[in-house]
């Protein structure tokens, strides 16, 4: 949750900040904070370290959606948009296991430190090859502020939120319903788990190449497939092929669903290039933080996983129903370049 509320604050403060100076300053703050967390002596300063580095996440991630988009050629900014996701997919499906692996074999002490090395690399890389871009040539907070005005980027950020927040319902129990349900242990979830970070990823590549006026209805696609996927999550559990293959559906529809979203908020913003980027990062925290609530809820006052899969789903349905309520206002607002 402190991703979405310091993430756009921190982007308005730095908004007169060119992308190519932002970026390093935005990871030396994440190398600054894994040495915090690294050194920490107590949890308080450890949770002082993670609050530090939550604060350029969304920034960060913002920045580096804009700039893809700004260098990539006319009618491809939502592939360039999707590259940056699927990087950052890519690092989730083997960052996770790798850090859960090091943090056995040594200390999680050890974890920070490997994301102290591989910061530093980054921020080298990004000094030499990110290009000096302007991403606004209008850059103030009153006009980013305009944002909150517009009732597309509102009706896509309702969709975010509803649609997503169904999502991370279930995806918040994934793991512990893999190992309750399905007829294997160790072996079987770490395939389960590499095969939704492997559907993640095609889905990612495959939705990233959707061009914009066709946004809204792969939409449609992506969440219902999401919402067969997860009411069908715990039936399918039980068997352990049928098991591998619900996770890769989950995976796939889960991250094939984050380009078409991003590329959305991002491409609706044109009075509001800086803070629209770093507000989408934020927004699927929301969902998130949303989801984990929900599900959490739901779990503590006794209702069994099967039925924690059907209110998601049901959350689900209102991210459909607005994305509805989109497509008809866009069709009613807007004439796409084919």
């Amino acid at each position: 949750m402190s991703v979405a509320l310091i993430g756009p604050f921190m982007r308005i403060f730095t908004m007169n900040v060119r992308a190519k100076r932002l970026l390093p300053i935005l990871v030396a703050i994440f190398i600054g904070s894994n040495v915090v967390g690294m050194l920490a002596p107590n949890f308080q300063v450890l949770l002082l370290s993670r609050l530090l580095s939550a604060s350029m996440h969304a920034p960060f991630f913002g920045v580096c959606m804009s700039v893809a988009a700004a260098v990539a050629p006319r009618g491809k900014q939502p592939q360039a948009i999707a590259l940056v996701q699927a990087g950052l997919t890519i690092a989730v499906m083997i960052g996770v296991p790798f850090g859960s692996f090091l943090g056995g074999f040594a200390n999680w002490r050890a974890v920070f430190g490997v994301m102290i090395g591989l910061a530093i690399i980054t921020m080298l890389g990004m000094l030499k090859f990110v290009p000096d871009v302007s991403l606004s040539t209008e850059s103030n907070v009153k006009n980013e502020l305009k944002v909150f005005k517009n009732p597309h980027i509102l009706i896509v950020m309702s969709i975010i939120v509803f649609g997503y927040s169904g999502v991370f319902t279930t995806y918040t129990f994934m793991e512990p319903m893999i190992h309750d349900f399905a007829p294997f242990k160790i072996v079987g979830l770490t395939i389960c788990l590499f095969m939704f970070g492997l559907g993640g990823v095609l889905g990612n590549l495959i939705t990233g190449n959707v061009p914009e006026p066709k946004l809204t209805k792969y939409l449609f696609y992506t969440f219902l497939l999401l919402f067969l996927t997860i009411v069908l999550f715990v039936t399918f559990v039980h068997n352990a092929i049928l098991a591998i293959i619900i996770c890769f559906l989950f995976g796939f529809g889960t991250f094939g669903t984050t380009p078409l979203l991003n590329s959305k908020i991002i491409l609706s913003a044109k009075e509001a290039p800086l803070l629209a980027s770093t507000l989408a990062a934020s927004i699927f925290n929301v969902a998130n933080f949303l989801g984990a609530i929900i599900g959490s809820i739901l779990l503590s006052i006794g209702l069994p996983y099967l039925m924690i899969t059907f209110v998601s789903g049901g959350i689900i349905i209102l991210g459909i129903l607005i994305n509805a309520v989109n497509y008809f206002y866009e069709k009613k607002h807007f004439q796409f370049e084919k």
